[in-house]
């Protein structure tokens, strides 16, 4: 984990020195912010490989700075919330965030997401050359992680991208959450079947032509998700 740096924005300073602590010590580079217009300006002057971000935040609070940092990198980003409301939760995926972690959490629980949330990022390295997936409308290329739709390039977080590949890649099969949980996110990952539905949506809202084109992300009621093709 050389050389991989991380962005820490937390106004506690006690968490602050802790964690900076913990994750120097398991090879990270740390640089860390204490309010959150602060953190735009460093996310903005050297992108980190992740930052970890707190909620509650003075300057700008976390959802805030999740918005700014979103509108031009698809960087890792986790939430730091001592809330441990679905409503945050569910927010925080919408607007793009790869994972959360309520307070107070266990230092090995948090080191396992980070490592967890970069490999899901560095996976398209280890992505199978030359696999492509095409439908009326739709270019899926899992190993450049790029799609197509209706003629341009589509901006999509690599998650979005995997949840997309794989149901496209089992055409009218049905899986349920815990499945592509499962498939997408891999075992290591510690969200919930939430998570699958605000990728879902965020998906279709893409995408929504394509029920037009023959093809669509279809809820099967009380089972799961599918890619329909008719």
């Amino acid at each position: 984990m050389m050389n991989t740096r991380i962005l820490l924005v937390d106004d506690d300073p006690n968490i602050r020195q802790l964690v900076n602590l913990y994750l120097q010590k398991e090879g990270f580079e740390v640089e860390m912010a204490e309010r959150g217009d602060e953190a735009v300006k460093r996310f903005q002057a050297s992108p980190p490989n992740l930052m970890l971000l707190d909620v509650m935040l003075p300057g700008m609070d976390g959802w805030q700075v999740l918005r700014e940092v979103r509108k031009a990198s698809n960087a890792p980003i986790i939430m730091l919330t001592a809330k441990d409301e679905t409503f945050d939760k569910v927010l925080g995926l919408e607007l793009g965030a790869d994972d959360y972690i309520s307070k107070p959490f266990d230092m090995k629980e948090l080191v396992a997401r980070i490592k967890a949330v970069l490999r899901r990022y560095q996976a398209p390295e280890a992505a199978e050359p030359g696999r492509e997936l095409q439908f009326p409308g739709l270019t899926v290329n899992i190993s450049q992680y790029t799609v197509s739709f209706m003629g341009r390039q589509m901006e999509m977080p690599p998650k979005e991208l995997e949840l997309l590949n794989f149901l496209a890649s089992h055409p009218n099969q049905v899986f349920t959450r815990e499945q592509l949980l499962e498939q997408v996110w891999g075992y290591d990952y510690f969200g919930d079947s939430r998570t699958v539905d605000v990728h879902v949506k965020r998906l279709r809202e893409k995408l929504g032509e394509g029920e037009k084109l023959g093809w669509q992300i279809k809820t099967v009621w009380g089972v799961g998700y599918k890619f329909e093709v008719k």
